[in-house]
């Protein structure tokens, strides 16, 4: 492979405009066919299986209306009644409305008006800004106090966005031209992952042709494909400037820049994509959506970072060197650090390891769930909706279930489970029911005692599947399940939990064959598996400490404690797993490279930290502040991701990389490498390629690295 790499390294930096115009040709078909032919993306979060699943589907095929998307306007007056008129007719008129319900509070203060619409695959977001202008004509020249709602804000709402990716780009340029100084270093890894971005960005409508992709994955996409997109430009950036000082012609320094460090950018890259695409274990349909969309904006990012990037850099020429001929000169820092902690290394081990296991401790805890619009800022309309409706209605009526019952083969039994409901303790309502004889379907609206969120909502939700539906259902033909957006997100947690253990093992298989047959040993992939659980761990820990108990929470903007959305640790797992292998084949693969020259291990992990310690901690900083950027969004799921990504990223890139991985490979020693015969034999040989010829490093003295 290396071989292959320095040609295709040498040719595009020798022909850069070709590879550019193929590039441009590429984008220009991507963009023009995603506005011609894409699709729309899915604003559903349906998993096949589930009794909310089926409880969708009976009130689809019903057509009920309570099957459809709702939204909410809460009107607060003192006399609300005498105004309820105007409002119900100026919403029933909004297009795409079907029907309009209101409920007045005892005190006759607050009126709750249920808005109902088709499914979500009828609608856009057109519809919600019809309602948020109707609502705004309402409030125009009125005392009345209108809030707003509902699922219509959870399909089409979108958050403030922008200031995080920004932010972001700006710290990356910064920390690029510190390491680089030189605005053309700087500039290219930001350009080609832009670049890239725009391909992978818009090519999403088109991926819909394989696989339905939900319509909240091109941003995690975007945050994940910018993030790793300048980190793989970093470092063959960086190996770039070192060909460059060795005396190299550019087109040399390419090639064997592509030939070293382009290889540990396409595994890093593959196990990324390994990882997340290990989504499609769970069998949850917008989850593998989600893991597509993501691993399609990474591979991208591959393949630009191997062909455009290497262009780039022969035009550039030594002009990546800014005024300078030559890279800076690292400080002695990062080599006295690499020997610093192989002399000590057991000490580092136990403390490295004590402070991991201490971070991840509280995963233990870990409460899947989602989080309702309470948890939303008190500047957001769906929050102060949320708590009007509470103050009202009681916390139940921000989450009513709606239960679907196929009465095909029995219809007498509705008034029954009506009533057997109406009497569990967490049902503080239920409406009247209404039956489709054609469809064959009866449909309940009940209103639990509890938050959508809160614990005893979900022990309802299965106290009525496991005992309440059996006493009433059992010895007819009726069948019942508890629908609507609280037991879906209930359901979707449940799922998580069954799928996760199997998940989790195949992306730990997947990978761990990746770098056995890229490092060519046993225990280096088994020590990157269980220091990457670590660095995973931590960060749900975090994540349990920050949202769940409220430890700081304040400081990111979260305003009350919530449970962790059920699918985010699915994501976190698969992202995180890969981006923490991105540093390990960066980091090991230089360290096998100067074992290979010499064969001794000590030196060789000393030499690949002071090698890569600098360019690591460079791009943990990127990846780091384009994380951050969803800490500033005001989702609190949003929020979740951000802190989860940028605490794990940071962890990996400083405990676990440059002080369990040094200690661990210390203690280790030439076992490190080992790799029994049979197994070799097995496993396909990768070239070494073309190796630049080495600079000798004085005892105590850094190697010439940048």
């Amino acid at each position: 492979m290396s071989n292959l790499l320095h040609r295709l390294g040498r040719s595009a930096a020798t022909r850069p405009w070709v590879a550019i115009g193929a590039w441009v040709v590429l984008a220009f078909v991507v963009i023009t066919s995603s506005v011609a032919f894409g699709r729309d993306l899915e604003e559903s979060f349906e998993a096949p299986g589930l009794d909310s699943y089926q409880a969708a589907e009976l009130l689809a095929d019903a057509q009920a209306d309570e099957g459809g998307v709702t939204a909410h306007v809460v009107v607060e007056a003192r006399d609300v009644a005498a105004e309820l008129t105007q409002v119900e007719t100026s919403l029933a008129a909004l297009p795409g409305v079907l029907s309009t319900t209101s409920n007045v509070s005892p005190d006759g203060t607050i009126a709750l008006v249920r808005v109902q619409y088709p499914a979500v695959d009828h609608l856009d977001a057109s519809d919600l800004d019809n309602l948020k202008d109707a609502v705004a004509d309402l409030r125009e020249g009125s005392s009345l106090t209108l809030e707003t709602g509902g699922d219509l804000f959870f399909a089409f709402e979108e958050a403030p966005t922008g200031l995080g990716e920004v932010a972001g780009i700006v710290v990356a340029a910064v920390v690029l031209l510190i390491a680089f100084s030189s605005f053309v270093a700087m500039g290219l890894p930001i350009g080609m992952a832009l670049f890239g971005l725009v391909i992978g960005f818009t090519s999403m409508e088109l991926v819909t042709y394989l696989v339905d992709i939900p319509a909240w994955a091109p941003e995690l996409a975007a945050m994940v494909g910018l993030g790793v997109g300048i980190d793989y430009a970093l470092f063959l950036v960086t190996r770039y400037r070192e060909n460059l000082a060795l005396g190299m012609p550019v087109a040399e320094s390419v090639g064997r820049a592509l030939a070293t460090a382009g290889q540990a950018v396409i595994f890093a890259g593959g196990t990324v994509v390994v990882a997340i695409l290990g989504l499609l274990v769970a069998g949850i349909p917008f989850v593998t959506g989600g893991g597509v969309a993501i691993s399609a904006m990474v591979l991208v990012m591959v393949l630009a970072s191997i062909t455009l990037l290497p262009a780039l850099l022969g035009l550039a020429g030594h002009r990546i060197n800014g005024r300078a001929r030559t890279p800076h000169r690292p400080s002695t820092g990062w080599y006295r650090w690499g020997a610093h902690v192989t002399r000590d290394a057991t000490s580092y081990l136990v403390g490295g390891a004590v402070l991991m296991v201490a971070l991840a401790a509280p995963v233990l805890a870990l409460d899947l769930g989602f989080p309702d619009d309470g948890a939303k800022p008190e500047s957001r309309t769906e929050r102060r909706a949320y708590d009007l409706i509470a103050d009202g209605f009681g916390p139940g009526a921000n989450g009513p279930l709606v239960i679907a019952v196929d009465v095909s083969r029995d219809a007498a039994v509705v008034a029954q489970l009506a009533a057997a409901m109406a009497a569990d303790p967490g049902i503080t309502s239920v409406g009247e029911p209404t039956v489709d004889p054609a469809a064959g379907v009866a449909t309940i609206v009940a209103q639990p005692t509890t938050s959508p969120q809160d614990v005893a909502t979900q022990e309802t939700v299965e106290r009525l599947r496991s005992e309440v539906f059996p006493t009433v259902l059992d010895g007819t033909a009726a069948t019942a399940h508890v629908g609507g957006q609280t037991a879906t997100f209930s359901d979707l947690g449940d799922r998580v939990q069954e799928r996760m253990p199997r998940f989790v093992v195949a992306v730990l298989l997947l990978s761990f064959l990746l770098l056995t047959v890229l490092f060519r040993s046993v225990l280096v992939p088994l020590k990157a598996v269980v220091l990457n659980l670590l660095s995973v761990g931590a960060a749900y820990g975090v994540l349990v400490m920050v949202f769940q108990w409220g430890w700081a929470a304040g400081l990111i903007g979260v305003e009350s404690t919530v449970p962790i959305v059920s699918f985010i640790p699915l994501f976190m797992f698969a992202i995180l797993f890969g981006l923490s292998m991105d540093y390990e084949v960066f980091l090991l693969s230089r360290v096998r490279e100067e074992y290979t020259r010499h064969g001794d291990n000590t030196r060789a992990v000393i030499e690949g930290i002071a090698g890569t310690g600098r360019t690591i901690t460079a791009a943990a900083l990127i990846m780091v502040a384009v994380f951050s950027g969803f800490v500033l969004g005001s989702d609190p799921s949003v929020k979740m991701m951000g802190v989860g990504l940028a605490t794990a990223i940071f962890l990996d890139a400083t405990v676990v990389r440059l002080v369990l991985v040094p200690a661990t490979m210390k203690l280790l020693g030439d076992a490190n490498w080992w790799l029994p015969g049979w197994l070799d034999r097995l496993l396909p040989e990768l070239d070494s390629g073309p190796v630049a010829k080495p600079v000798e490093v004085a005892v105590g003295a850094p190697p010439l690295v940048s």
